[in-house]
């Protein structure tokens, strides 16, 4: 999906979509005592404020820990002095983590995928898996199409082009 600069109303977006999109999707959250002792509840990998200071902006440790999984939450207390304990690492790989308040259910928060839209001009967005079925896929497609769309300050007439695409096929031009 490609769409002009000067159409695009806002800097960034999110929308959720109601089937997951990875199913061996993984996160991990750094967090305070309360965060950390939920996500050993529910098994997920976890790290307090200690164990982040024993990385001491080493880069080749930050590196494989932003490797190591896909996305990142922080605790509210936390979230301001990650840049300061781990150095730019996690930002330069593009998994700064997302906020994680008290006040959401942790569970709720690592199963919700956003799909975060920037100004660009060309945009490529993950709508699905292999083992979804015809309808998610179709509802994400739709979602995926409308949301960015409805964005637009002109709507479809700032649209250029339209292509879905699977990992290993030809892309298909829909507009």
């Amino acid at each position: 999906m490609r769409q002009c600069g000067r159409s695009w109303t806002g800097t960034s977006a999110s929308r959720k979509l109601k089937s997951t999109l990875h199913p061996k999707f993984s996160m991990y959250i750094l967090g305070d005592q309360q965060h950390c002792d939920e996500a050993k509840a529910v098994d997920i990998l976890h790290m307090d404020i200690e164990a982040l200071k024993k990385l001491n902006k080493n880069k080749k440790l930050v590196k494989k820990l932003a490797k190591k999984c896909d996305a990142f939450l922080a605790s509210e207390s936390l979230i301001k002095q990650i840049p300061r304990i781990l150095g730019r690492g996690l930002n330069k790989a593009g998994k700064f983590p997302s906020l994680l308040t008290h006040s959401e259910k942790m569970v709720a928060k690592v199963d919700e995928i956003m799909f975060q839209m920037k100004k660009v001009l060309c945009l490529a967005v993950a709508v699905g898996h292999v083992k979804m079925i015809d309808d998610e896929l179709v509802y994400n497609i739709h979602l995926a199409v409308n949301f960015p769309v409805s964005l637009l300050k002109k709507n479809w007439q700032n649209l250029w082009a339209l292509y879905i695409k699977s990992t290993m096929g030809k892309p298909q031009c829909l507009y």
